[in-house]
């Protein structure tokens, strides 16, 4: 697949491009804010018991994110047949007993085992970060569904029964992640995102689509929308105040306004002016692009997406937009 490989750059990380640093990124507020929305704008999302729980919690939202993701999996993948486990994926190389040994592995990275050595790599990896996935993967191709389904039961409660009994400091202490040395909660959004899009790899890969989006589906478009300043200023390089304006239809659908300020991408709300581009699309197919499941083309070709504007930008932005290390 096309797009960016690697650590995103430090402008991607900060305040530099337009995205919040202080405190965990909340399903349903705005990413590249400096400060939190007004409790009013984040009621039209939360429930209020929603929000008092956030609140008294600070980090339970990812805890129960992750809960319900590989709650998903397990219910999806329990008691199925071997063939199965055997399906391909969107991801190249891998089956659906691929895709769940590599949330094994991460897991077990996560829980202080050392780094395995990588082999040779496969044609589709990419990077060092690939190499060690593929490590965890080709150990496990020789189990069967229940077993690697055991194990992934046994590591992702463990994960969770951890992650309940951290502090408030060791949820801020940094550490590595696939982008680099981030705060522990910052490197649990991004297994929120993996396990999220993985859990929809498998279900697209038995022809299962299913509606129970939850919060896995809002911290991943949420991190899709905060790459937006980086990408629009750094990577498609856009005339200094150009603005960009990213439309999003359906479940949780938003228009994102970024503007090129001093050569750094700017979020604001909405406005009446006219943007250099104006892409809108379904949200489904941001986030594939983002996660590298549709390639630039299939995109762009869409009959649903819509680019109106400067097209070689378009090109160039679609291109750019893989955000999944």
């Amino acid at each position: 697949m096309d797009g960016v490989e690697g650590p995103l750059p430090s402008s991607a990380r900060g305040r530099e491009g337009g995205i919040r640093t202080r405190g965990p990124l909340v399903p349903n507020q705005v990413r590249y804010q400096a400060a939190p929305l007004p409790v009013r704008s984040i009621l039209t999302h939360f429930t209020r018991c929603q929000l008092l729980h956030c609140l008294l919690v600070p980090y339970e939202w990812i805890i129960d994110a992750l809960d319900q993701t590989w709650s998903a999996i397990d219910v999806t993948l329990s008691d199925r047949a071997e063939w199965v486990f055997d399906a391909a994926t969107p991801c190249p190389g891998w089956t659906v007993r691929d895709v769940v040994s590599h949330i094994i592995g991460v897991e077990i990275l996560v829980q202080g085992a050392d780094v395995p050595k990588a082999e040779a790599p496969a044609p589709h990896v990419r990077n060092a970060i690939g190499a060690i996935n593929e490590v965890f993967v080709a150990q496990r191709r020789h189990l069967s569904g229940s077993d690697v389904m055991r194990e992934f039961r046994d590591r992702t409660q463990d994960s969770l029964q951890r992650l309940r009994s951290l502090s408030e400091e060791e949820w801020a202490q940094v550490g590595w992640s696939p982008q680099g040395q981030r705060p522990h909660h910052r490197f649990q959004e991004w297994r929120v995102f993996d396990s999220w899009v993985h859990l929809q790899d498998i279900r697209d890969a038995l022809l299962e689509p299913a509606d129970d989006h939850g919060l896995g589906e809002e911290i991943t478009l949420n991190l899709c929308e905060a790459a937006l300043p980086y990408l629009w200023a750094k990577k498609v390089d856009a005339p200094e105040a150009s603005l960009l304006r990213v439309n999003l239809t359906g479940r949780l659908a938003r228009s994102i306004d970024i503007r090129v300020c001093d050569g750094r991408g700017v979020a604001g709300e909405p406005s009446g002016d006219s943007p250099l581009l104006e892409i809108t699309t379904p949200v489904a197919l941001f986030w594939r692009r983002c996660a590298g499941r549709i390639n630039t083309e299939a995109f762009l070709a869409a009959s649903a997406t819509d680019c109106r504007g400067d097209l070689a930008l378009a090109l160039e932005l679609v291109r750019e937009m893989v955000i999944a290390p």
